[in-house]
């Protein structure tokens, strides 16, 4: 028998963006965040934030906060094999939270905002101590997109910046 955690943990498949702020590897700024899925079908992220990311003294930034937050329900929504993108998100910011601390980041999907359309999807996430005291959280809609509009709406910006006058 193993010491280690009573849970199993799988990494959660979500299609990485390689430059993403949130999870991306290749983005040498960024928090690299890793998620996972446990034998209860919760999306957790174990971090702990170095220092760069803080706000207060000690503490971090309301944006990476709210970032952490957004990226917990967007893995929510992508453990549901759903992409989709932030349309309104709402935080309680209860606790200062503490820099190179051990944190945890929990995201689950609520259930499907009324929407004619039915691409609205509601989620929330948490933030958490080791202690298990909520830190912060925070309610989202989401609205899902398709990888081909995303692609699309990438090219038609970049195209833009790189038109010569004429």
């Amino acid at each position: 028998m193993s010491d280690g955690p009573t849970t199993r943990e799988i990494p959660l498949a979500h299609g990485t963006q390689n430059a993403c702020f949130g999870c991306g590897d290749d983005n040498d700024a960024g928090l690299h965040l890793k998620f996972f899925v446990d034998a209860e079908n919760r999306v957790l992220c174990r971090l702990r934030l170095a220092a760069q990311f803080q706000g207060p003294p000690g503490h971090a930034h309301g944006g990476i906060i709210a970032t952490l937050l957004d990226e917990a329900m967007s893995k929510a929504n992508r453990r549901c094999n759903i992409v989709a993108m932030t349309r309104h998100m709402s935080i309680d910011y209860r606790r200062p939270v503490p820099l190179e601390s051990d944190l945890v980041i929990e995201g689950w999907s609520e259930k499907d905002a009324a929407s004619a359309s039915g691409r609205k999807h509601q989620c929330s996430a948490e933030i958490r101590d080791a202690s298990g005291t909520v830190l912060a959280s925070a309610t989202g809609i989401f609205v899902e997109v398709t990888a081909a509009a995303l692609l699309r709406r990438s090219a038609a910006g970049r195209g833009k910046e790189g038109q010569q006058p004429e």
